[in-house]
């Protein structure tokens, strides 16, 4: 084992010394020892009830065999840090994550890891020392946090809270409703609601190989969550034994999960489930980690083949609870690999130690051969109680397994449901099942997860734009762009920061056809490339989400829907394009064709440039200021570079 390096020995015997202080018995030494990668942090509704569940995979780890060592990493909440200098932290601790699981795990020696993340940047970060350490790895999230309700029954979450405050700056709305939606948004512990960076990550991880499937779409409140995280130790330590025994090339490494196949997986579902576009970033730097060569190119290719299958909050008022309730995230890959035969790679393995095909067998519940428990957890549902507790919501699905001691304890605190599962007309697959849970709610599965014949569009709900605007690519979510805005074109209206970008928007200064233009928010020039949700909520906030564009080479929360173009590559702080444009230049958005241009000469643009010189920075000290000398445009998935 790896971990023999600091427990086998005459000259380990300081280091067995300091172990047993940290708690390890005689009876632990030719057991794994198992890293618990947990991201508890209290300021993060995603991941404020996360000690709770590190502490039970650990408990898991042990029974299963293992040995388990609980570490935690930082967190930056993106919501919260939004619209403030904070957000310039948000991508930068990318970095500081996955070197921080880098070191825990090197320093230490570790035979393989359990990582437990849920929010935006913790998961990718993660993922990025995953990829670096190469030990047997399971990722784990928190959950989703349930959509809120206000009292007339109007489904709500943090998106329509980020919305209600600028209509109620502009007098569109009273300090009641505010106050209404405010309180009933984030009603729970876990990862907000809509299908928003951080579900999208969680939901990739299942594809990539990487996940045990459940993992992005059980709410962090249902205690069949509980169930996950004990198959996931289990697992884990099943899976360091192996490689104890067999080494690399036993095929379930993170190197080894993560091919160049199953990054396509992973994209192709980002595209059918309509995912954030930060999602691309992601995937892009993690894939580099992994060293797999992928690209901007690549995953338009796959856009192109890919069937836009599900909207999801903030592109529609589903959340992914509704998502869960149609069968979660392998019934989506099942309708792909229906519907679209040949473009998902069904042979990749993963930590299941099954190929997806075999996965998405047992877990589709639109299949003939599926699981009961699969079929159950289409039976989770919000507890609509506020909580930051995890799973207050009593399990469904937990007796569908086998009575293991974490199923006893499951049932001793009264946990588990009674109900078996529903058939589905025989055995097969009717056209409009019903949902099997006797609600008669008017809940329709087949329209939360669209088929491939009925998709809202045939190809993905993510585009890559080009043009002289973005030789080296632009990213929009078309998932959320409304039918009209698909080609628009209108004069630039320059701002050369969020805020200033924000207070010009409210305050009337755009107007209807104009194309919003926010620079000098990069990676580099940022620094940090923060998220700009206060300027696209504030375009829908005073009505101008479907007549008004927005470009930036910044990046967009996962919640940001309407014509917001992001990741525009070269950023104006090295010299791209986006910086050279001037109030009233006339910007052409062509969505269908991928166009992303100016209608100025090559003479002008050159002219222009040539004029051009880079601004100071805008932080000379501090973790920014290093991180802005090392980090590249998005095109590459800003990652850093040192030589």
């Amino acid at each position: 084992m790896r971990s023999d390096m600091i427990k086998r020995g005459d000259a380990r015997a300081a280091h067995r010394s300091l172990l047993r202080a940290s708690g390890v018995t005689e009876g632990d030494w030719g057991k794994p020892f198992i890293a618990i990668c947990n991201s508890h942090v209290d300021i993060i509704p995603g991941h404020v009830h996360l000690q709770a569940v590190g502490n039970w995979v650990k408990e898991c780890v042990r029974a299963a065999g293992g040995v388990p060592f609980l570490f935690n990493t930082i967190g930056v909440d993106d919501g919260i840090a939004m619209g403030h200098a904070g957000m310039k932290f948000s991508l930068p601790s990318r970095e500081l994550i996955a070197d921080s699981v880098e070191t825990m795990i090197q320093a230490h020696c570790f035979d393989a890891m359990v990582c437990i993340p849920n929010c935006d940047k913790i998961v990718p970060g993660m993922f990025m020392g995953a990829m670096r350490v190469n030990v047997p790895t399971i990722f784990v999230s928190g959950g989703p946090m349930e959509a809120g309700r206000t009292a007339s029954g109007q489904t709500v979450d943090l998106i329509d809270a980020f919305v209600a405050g600028v209509q109620k700056q502009n007098g569109r709305l009273s300090a009641e409703a505010l106050e209404e939606i405010e309180k009933a948004a984030c009603p729970t512990c876990g990862s907000c609601s809509g299908m928003f960076t951080a579900n999208s990550m969680n939901c990739l991880a299942e594809a990539i190989g990487m996940a045990l499937p459940g993992n992005g779409t059980i709410l962090a409140t249902s205690a069949d969550r509980k169930a996950l995280y004990q198959r996931a130790a289990e697992r884990i330590v099943a899976m360091a034994l192996a490689f104890a025994e067999r080494g690399p090339g036993h095929g379930l490494l993170p190197r080894e999960i993560a091919t160049a196949a199953a990054f396509d997986n992973a994209m192709i579902l980002d595209m059918a489930m309509g995912g954030s576009t930060n999602t691309v970033l992601h995937i892009l730097a993690i894939a580099h980690e992994a060293g797999v060569p992928f690209s901007l190119e690549r995953i338009d290719a796959l856009s192109r083949r890919t069937p836009n299958l599900c909207k999801v909050s903030p592109s529609s008022r589903y959340h992914v609870e509704d998502v869960a309730r149609a069968g979660g995230i392998h019934t989506i890959l099942g309708e792909v690999a229906r519907g679209c035969p040949g473009l998902l790679d069904l042979t990749c393995m993963t930590v299941t130690g099954k190929t997806l095909g075999e996965n998405i067998e047992e877990y589709d519940v639109r299949g003939a051969h599926a699981a009961p428990t699969a079929r159950l957890l289409t039976r989770v549902r919000a507890g609509g109680e506020r909580t930051s507790v995890a799973w207050t919501v009593p399990s469904v699905a937990a007796a569908a397994r086998s009575q293991t001691a974490g199923l006893a304890l499951l049932e001793a605190e009264g946990e588990t449901g009674g109900e078996e599962p529903s058939p589905l007309g025989n055995g097969g697959v009717p056209d409009r099942p019903d949902p099997g849970d006797g609600s008669g709610d008017g809940f329709d599965p087949y329209d939360v997860i669209r088929t491939v014949a009925n998709a809202y569009s045939q190809t993905g709900g993510l585009a890559m734009l080009k043009g002289n605007l973005a030789p080296n690519g632009a990213v929009i979510k078309t998932a959320g762009v409304s039918p009209k805005m698909l080609t628009h074109s209108g004069p630039a209206v320059i701002f050369e920061s969020e805020t200033d970008a924000y207070v010009g928007i409210v305050n009337g200064k755009v107007k209807p056809g104009d194309v919003v233009v926010i620079r000098y928010e990069g990676p580099k020039g940022g620094p940090g490339m923060q998220e700009m949700l206060a300027p696209t909520t504030a375009i829908k906030g005073v009505g101008l989400d479907d007549q008004c564009a927005l470009i930036t080479d910044g990046r967009f929360s996962g919640g940001t829907a309407g014509a917001s173009i992001g990741h525009v590559s070269p950023e104006a702080a090295v010299g791209g394009p986006i910086g050279l444009l001037q109030d009233g230049d006339l910007i052409d958005i062509d969505i269908p064709n991928g166009v992303l241009s100016v209608r100025l000469a090559d003479d002008e643009l050159a002219r222009r440039r040539a004029a051009w010189s880079p601004p100071a920075p805008k932080i000379t000290s501090s973790y920014l200021a290093r991180y802005a000398k090392m980090a590249t445009s998005a095109d590459t998935g800003a990652i850093l570079k040192w030589d």
